[in-house]
């Protein structure tokens, strides 16, 4: 958005009757003290970090004065301290890992995450699953731009593929037999969190078609073993890309088939996945998502080490890999205010075949008699685009043996990366641990009866917002969003942030999905001892 708005706007948000007058990138909020006297407070600036292939251009006016106030309207409701901790906590979910592998307790202890929507329908998606070729773990966080569509389609599809990239080639054989006989396909995940609903039911077996390819070419290869992970990762990353270019090039009888390839192909997703299988940890990045651990050393202190590079214009190692990709004369137009050919910001991102296709492979596509403005297709092209393609799925993976010290493991979007840096957001997870610990209750020194039990839980009731979040990822929302410029929580910034119509909601954070992976360090030393 642009750095100052032309004019002030004031809004009463339907829901929550809370006033703000928005300008200049700050947000106001404005509550009624005794009915007369209203006063204004000033929360901190919030840039607006919008990655979408559309550029920004701020506010209409025609849109403006769908949230002008009157002096009439009525600023004293606002949302009790547990509706903000009903709206912070209905997206989360935790699970504790119980599996032994090897006879060995299973290097994840629990995961937590959460999810919090700016755009409407939410952008985001999350994928938890258990790779049954090799029992480890994979989690993924997938960031959608221009729509969901993309988001959608890869966290339902990627995991098979890097699934499918390490299994042997006699596992192959097997699937391929299934297949030809038409018996049931051989289990290959087991979803722990499925990535929400899917829109691409009746399209399935077109997707399955497509991985049978993959596996056929896998074949081909005759590797006894399979792919490395980490070779798996990156093939899988590319080929997904790749299949999704060209579903939608296909000719296809089916409208509605023909419709979703289209708008998948023609949005975008970054994309941060995470495998763990014992105390080897493979993370691979495509964008702007991110991945970081949480260690405590051996005196106590607590660090934060990056597992991923933000795939943009601010990344000095992306501009120069951009630059040697395209000839001298594109030195200044490929990145142009630091979005890739001035559009997008990310530079690396699964869809988005604007940016991967020639315009004659674009329009003979598009003119196929698709009703691009009802699938809310956007059609730009940028200028100085010269030989495609400028943006690639590529991941770039890391590899780290994990050690008794590693605590956790935090893969988010960029929602909170923007708000919230590295060593925040561990001191934010250790400080919720300590947090936890302090309200939980230590039952093994009183009587666990009923009313001890409802005691507890009035006591909770009656904290409010101040009660302790059980979830870490629902906690590092809370902060992203309602912590002010000098780290304070201010529960009039986190209400009003919560309550901002749909169509503000966007200007001022990004949709936020968060995991934080926990660590089970008597396992990773049982690791070691038993090499």
């Amino acid at each position: 958005m642009p750095s100052t708005l032309p004019f002030w706007i004031l809004k009463n948000s339907a829901r929550s009757g809370i006033a703000t007058l928005q300008g200049g990138k700050r947000l106001y909020s404005r509550w009624a003290s005794n009915g007369n006297e209203a006063s204004w407070r000033l929360f901190s600036h919030l840039p607006s970090t919008r990655k979408s292939s559309v550029p920004c251009s701020g506010f209409t006016l025609q849109k403006a004065l769908r949230h002008t106030s009157t002096e009439e309207d009525d600023f004293q409701l606002q949302l009790s301290p547990q509706q903000v901790n009903e709206v912070l906590r209905a997206g989360e979910s935790a699970h504790k890992i119980l599996d032994l592998v090897s006879g060995v307790p299973n290097s994840v202890l629990r995961f937590e995450s959460n999810q919090l929507a700016a755009n409407s329908p939410v952008e985001d998606r999350q994928g938890i699953a258990t790779c049954l070729q090799t029992n480890g773990l994979m989690f993924g966080i997938f960031d959608g731009h221009g729509g969901h569509a993309c988001a959608q389609a890869v966290s339902e599809r990627l995991f098979y593929y890097v699934a499918v990239s390490l299994m042997s080639q006699q596992t192959l054989e097997r699937m391929e037999g299934a297949v030809e006989s038409m018996k049931p396909l051989l289990p290959i995940l087991h979803w722990l969190k499925r990535p929400g609903d899917s829109i691409y039911k009746d399209v399935t077996s077109m997707h399955l078609d497509h991985l049978r390819v993959y596996w056929q070419e896998l074949l081909d290869l005759h590797m006894e073993m399979g792919l490395n992970i980490k070779e798996a990762l990156t093939h899988s990353f590319q080929r997904l890309d790749s299949d999704i270019s060209l579903e939608v090039q296909a000719p296809l009888e089916d409208e509605m088939t023909r419709n979703l390839s289209l708008q998948v192909a023609f949005s975008g997703a970054t994309a941060c996945m995470a495998h763990v299988d014992g105390v080897h940890l493979h993370v691979a990045n495509a964008g702007d998502c991110r991945a970081i651990l949480g260690v405590q050393e051996d005196n106590g202190m607590w660090s934060c080490l990056p597992l991923t590079c933000d795939h943009n214009a601010w990344n000095p190692a992306e501009l120069s890999r951009l630059k040697r990709e395209h000839p001298e004369s594109e030195d200044r137009t490929v990145i142009v205010d630091h979005r890739l050919l001035g559009v997008l910001m990310p530079c690396r991102a699964f869809g988005d075949v604007q940016l991967k296709w020639s315009k004659e492979l674009q329009h003979s596509v598009l003119e196929r008699g698709f009703d691009t403005e009802a699938l809310n297709i956007y059609q730009f092209t940028p200028p100085h685009y010269y030989p495609p393609p400028y943006l690639t799925a590529k991941p770039e993976v890391t590899y780290h043996r994990l050690r008794p010290q590693d605590k956790f493991l935090v893969l988010a979007s960029d929602g909170l990366w923007d708000v919230l840096g590295n060593e925040e957001v561990v001191r934010l997870v250790v400080d919720h641990l300590a947090e936890a610990g302090r309200h939980k209750p230590d039952l093994a020194q009183r009587p666990a009866n009923l009313g001890l039990m409802q005691s507890l839980l009035l006591q909770r009731k009656a904290q409010g917002l101040h009660a302790a979040d059980q979830n870490a990822a629902t906690h590092l929302i809370r902060h992203a969003i309602g912590t002010n410029e000098y780290g304070e929580m201010e529960p009039e910034r986190l209400t009003a942030m919560l309550t901002l119509p749909e169509d503000l909601a966007r200007m001022y954070r990004d949709d936020i999905t968060v995991t934080v992976v926990y660590f089970n360090s008597d396992s990773i030393d049982t690791y070691y001892r038993g090499s």
